[in-house]
């Protein structure tokens, strides 16, 4: 049998768990922050409250496992879920989300960048966490807004109970599993692309 280099196993095993793990779980958090803001915070401020799938933060972020940050994060998300359900308030949290949930994505993706110092894992958040927010923020919005003019807004608490899922669903998976994050993210992709087709179809034969 041969020798197994210990040293080699270490030295991969080091760039895997102080950049690569926590760059997919920051991905999947931030992405999900695209679609609810404040939802993948509480997962997230849960999780490393209760030490679980191995959960650990940077120090600065200590505060937000306090039990007063995650009271305010969870009467933040009750807020956002009841309100993205109301026609028209849907689309003054997605316009708002264009700047919250970037700050969101960056926040959740630098926090768990725990192996590194303050300042790379700020970077690293900012890097990682900002753009997949912005983006899938975006695309939650051309999915909104074709839900609106399809069905007059009655379709859009639907379409937000759906995001509600996916999201939290993302935040599982990146818990559980963040080598898997690139996979699902393409699999959202593709859902939320063909639910964009669909309600464009359902508005180009109302229209018809």
């Amino acid at each position: 049998m041969p020798d197994i280099d210990l040293s080699a196993v270490g030295a991969a095993a080091g760039p895997l768990q102080t950049w690569v793990l926590p760059a997919l779980l920051g991905l999947g958090l931030a992405s999900a922050t695209g679609l609810r803001t404040f939802l993948p915070l509480l997962m997230l401020a849960l999780a490393a409250r209760f030490e679980m799938f191995g959960v650990r933060l940077i120090d600065q972020m200590d505060w937000l496992v306090s039990w007063p940050a995650i009271a305010a994060l969870g009467t933040a998300t009750v807020a956002e879920f009841l309100g993205d359900k109301v026609p028209a308030i849907d689309h003054g949290l997605n316009a708002i989300g264009y700047v919250t949930r970037p700050v969101a994505g960056a926040i959740a993706a630098g926090s768990v960048f725990w192996n590194v110092d303050p300042a790379a894992a700020a970077v690293a958040g900012l890097i990682v966490g900002a753009p997949a927010a912005l983006a899938f923020n975006a695309a939650q919005t051309g999915v909104r807004v074709g839900s609106t003019a399809a069905t007059g807004g009655l379709g859009n608490p639907l379409v937000s109970l759906i995001e509600d899922v996916l999201a939290a669903l993302t935040v599982i998976v990146a818990f559980l599993a963040p080598i898997v994050i690139p996979l699902v993210l393409l699999i959202l992709i593709v859902v939320v692309f063909r639910l964009a087709r669909r309600i464009r179809d359902r508005r180009e034969t109302r229209a018809a």
